[in-house]
């Protein structure tokens, strides 16, 4: 490859395909812990002995410490551009091995039963976890920005990311169907703990590797003088930033709730056996990377925007529909028609709507931001990336400690059959996977609004 290649639109051949797929096993590591800890860290905390608040707590605490974290780290990447390997990728490398195996030690039960002694255990760890999360996952969203300025390509290489998460999802939920033995033993979830930390190291190792001939010539942000207060200042005051951040909170927050409750909703409020529930998240997943390639044909064709409208529209007609889904009959065979088999389609066809449209929660934001970065001068991306991150994190903290919350105050108890769970929680599970997600779609639909589609973009040369 040329030294002067300095933006990744100039690569061709098998240089341009090695960036794509480094960039995209970037996530595969870090979406594989994600996902993992998306659907099955409450349950594993209720599991485990902690009250549904004291979970949401643990989960919540873990995941401000996360937000808090980041502009710390946004900061030292943007300062730390000079080294040979190039921006951001020292901190991938760096930090890929001891993530892997902080994140396989989240699903390690202590011996110990005392509620507080867990509760302090399982912070501990998932401070330690998330802070190396972010010191893998930032730089690498940040290099996004700095690997070229031009729109297709940016557009490819988060759906390439994307693509890498979503596929990591689906073996995340097939390595939980299989290596979960019963989601009420707290001690079946650590085998999929240890594969996953293997898989989460090594595709952090890959992707840094693969990732190294363009970044040592990619884009470097400019120095970022003055004080804190003036650069919270400037983020403030970019209007684009602001837009796709709004959008980012309300999309993540209606996903992460459905992710964590999806659980409780299968087996508590449709009555379906646990061993199918674990099963039947992957029609979402297959779905939503379906999704996540339409919602790309469809950006390069109309618009990131109109793929927003028409899949954020089929995600709410979905939610809407969770609350129409009725539960399975005990006394009838799974499959029989047209009882229980016509209830399983019914959900199958609403979680596959579901995933066709929460896919554009993965790849639109993030396709908009370097538009919001380029607005600029400075473009400093680790910063805008670190504040993005934070305040996503920090609502997802919020809304996960308000589901155990909801959880405890409806009467929810781990203790109890499926069957006898008090009506109060069922009514309470089936609001949170269904009726305030659609409330979030809808708002952060309105939120994007008026975004300049045809704006700052259309500067950049179109994508080879």
């Amino acid at each position: 490859m040329s030294t002067e290649v300095r933006d990744a639109a100039d690569l061709q051949g098998g240089a341009r395909q090695r960036l794509l797929w480094s960039y995209g096993l970037g996530d595969v590591g870090t979406g594989m812990g994600a996902a993992l800890i998306g659907f099955y860290l409450l349950r594993f905390y209720v599991a485990a002995g902690l009250p549904p608040w004291l979970a949401g707590l643990a989960y919540g605490l873990g995941r401000l410490w996360d937000a808090v974290n980041d502009p710390v780290v946004g900061w030292l990447s943007d300062k730390t551009t000079n080294h040979p390997w190039g921006p951001r990728v020292p901190w991938i490398l760096w930090s890929a091995l001891p993530l892997g195996i902080a994140m396989a030690a989240m699903w390690w039960l202590p011996p110990w039963d005392s509620v507080p002694i867990r509760f302090a255990i399982f912070l501990l760890i998932s401070v330690a976890a998330n802070s190396l999360y972010t010191c893998v996952n930032l730089p690498y969203t940040a290099l996004a920005a700095e690997l070229s300025s031009d729109v297709g390509l940016r557009t490819r290489l988060n759906t390439a990311r994307f693509t890498g998460s979503i596929l990591a999802t689906i073996a995340a939920a097939l390595l939980a169907g299989v290596l979960v033995a019963d989601l009420g033993d707290p001690r079946s979830y650590l085998p999929v703990g240890l594969v996953s930390g293997v898989i989460i190291a090594g595709s952090g190792l890959l992707c840094g590797w693969g990732l190294l001939p363009i970044a040592r010539r990619c884009q470097r942000p400019a120095s970022s003088r003055g004080t804190t207060r003036r650069l919270l200042r400037r983020v403030a005051q970019n209007g684009r930033f602001l837009m796709v951040l709004g959008l980012y909170l309300l999309l993540w927050c209606a996903l992460q709730l459905m992710q964590a409750v999806s659980l409780f909703f299968l087996p508590v409020v449709l009555q379906v056996p646990e061993s199918l529930s674990k099963l039947i998240l992957l029609p979402f997943l297959v779905s939503s990377l379906a999704g996540l390639w339409l919602w790309n044909s469809v950006s390069h064709s109309h618009g990131r925007v109109a793929a927003l409208r028409w899949g954020g529209s089929l995600w709410v007609l979905s939610c809407l529909l969770v609350m129409l889904l009725q539960p399975l009959q005990a006394e009838a065979p799974l499959l029989a028609f047209p009882g229980n088999g016509l209830r399983l389609l019914a959900l199958v066809l609403t979680i596959v709507l579901a995933g066709v449209g929460a896919s554009t929660a993965y790849l639109i934001p993030w396709s908009l931001l370097p538009d919001a970065i380029d607005a600029d001068p400075e473009r400093p991306a680790g910063q805008y990336s670190a504040w993005m991150v934070l305040a996503q994190k920090v609502c997802i903290s919020a809304v996960i400690s308000l589901l155990g919350v909801l959880l405890t105050a409806s009467g929810y108890q781990e203790s109890l059959a499926s069957s006898a769970q008090p009506a109060s929680a069922v009514a309470t599970i089936r609001l949170c996977m269904g009726l305030i997600p659609a409330v979030l779609v809808v708002l952060g639909l309105l939120v994007m609004r008026h975004w300049p589609e045809k704006g700052l973009h259309h500067l950049h040369r179109a994508s080879p």
